[in-house]
């Protein structure tokens, strides 16, 4: 009786002791899968194979300026944009010309993704359907711009003003704060022959469409008006802006449509 109550034990002790080391396994098991997922979302200025499946191209490599240059600047005149920690920076201490900075090719339609922060009291910009040409003398003489703006900034209180609107023209559709100074926000511009969504932080900020009465009507009324070629393309480069307070640019991504 004994005897059969000791090796009783011993199955116990075993199962147990199985079942422990079974759930060891597993354990490391999905801690692996969860480290080697997040390495693959969080590498900035990479391409995850299911991007990559899916069409989308890096704008930035984390290293140069390459796919950039800066707007309507013939002479190659030294520009305050650098890359610093991995991203693309516009230098607020730089005595060079703050030429706002373009991509080299064209988009009609497409997905593109960014991310970005802001120093304290940043303003900046990207703008959309930028036409480049020695006659336009700015890039917001004819793109139309998603905003970017500190919290901390004066013109925060103003809602045409804020991150993630279609700047001047619409508020944001859905209030988005954004994240603490040193934290990246994360942003996407989707436009399909003209009409465009703006996106912040995962929520819809503006929606317009270019070829719309309204939009023209928009821009008939508003401080653009006396810029000929302003929002009337549905296709252009893109450009990114800063108004000498410090802006950084990471992880530029873009898909066709």
């Amino acid at each position: 009786m004994g005897k059969l109550i000791k090796e009783t034990l011993i199955q116990i002790k075993t199962m147990i002791n199985l079942n422990l080391f079974k759930k060891i396994i597993l354990s490391v098991f999905m801690g692996c899968i969860l480290l080697s997922c997040q390495n693959e979302k969080s590498s900035p200025n990479t391409l995850t194979e299911e991007e990559q499946s899916n069409g989308w191209q890096l704008l930035f490599d984390g290293t140069t300026l390459n796919n950039w240059h800066t707007y309507n600047n013939s002479k190659n005149a030294p520009a305050a944009w650098v890359v610093k920690n991995g991203a693309i920076y516009c230098d607020p201490k730089s005595e060079s010309q703050k030429y706002d900075l373009v991509s080299d090719k064209e988009y009609k339609n497409y997905e593109f993704k960014f991310e970005w922060k802001l120093e304290k009291e940043g303003n900046s910009g990207v703008f959309v359907n930028v036409q480049e040409r020695p006659d336009i003398n700015a890039t917001y003489h004819s793109g139309p711009e998603y905003q970017l703006l500190a919290d901390s900034h004066p013109d925060f209180d103003k809602p045409l003003k804020r991150s993630g609107c279609l700047y001047t023209f619409l508020p944001q559709q859905n209030f988005v704060n954004i994240k603490a100074q040193d934290d990246w926000n994360e942003s996407s511009i989707i436009q399909k022959d003209g009409k465009v969504t703006f996106y912040l932080n995962g929520k819809i900020t503006a929606e317009m469409d270019f070829n719309s009465a309204k939009w023209k009507d928009l821009v008939k009324h508003s401080n653009f008006k006396d810029y000929p070629e302003f929002g009337k393309h549905i296709s252009g480069k893109l450009a990114l802006q800063d108004w000498s307070r410090g802006v950084s640019f990471r992880n530029l991504k873009i898909k066709t449509l």
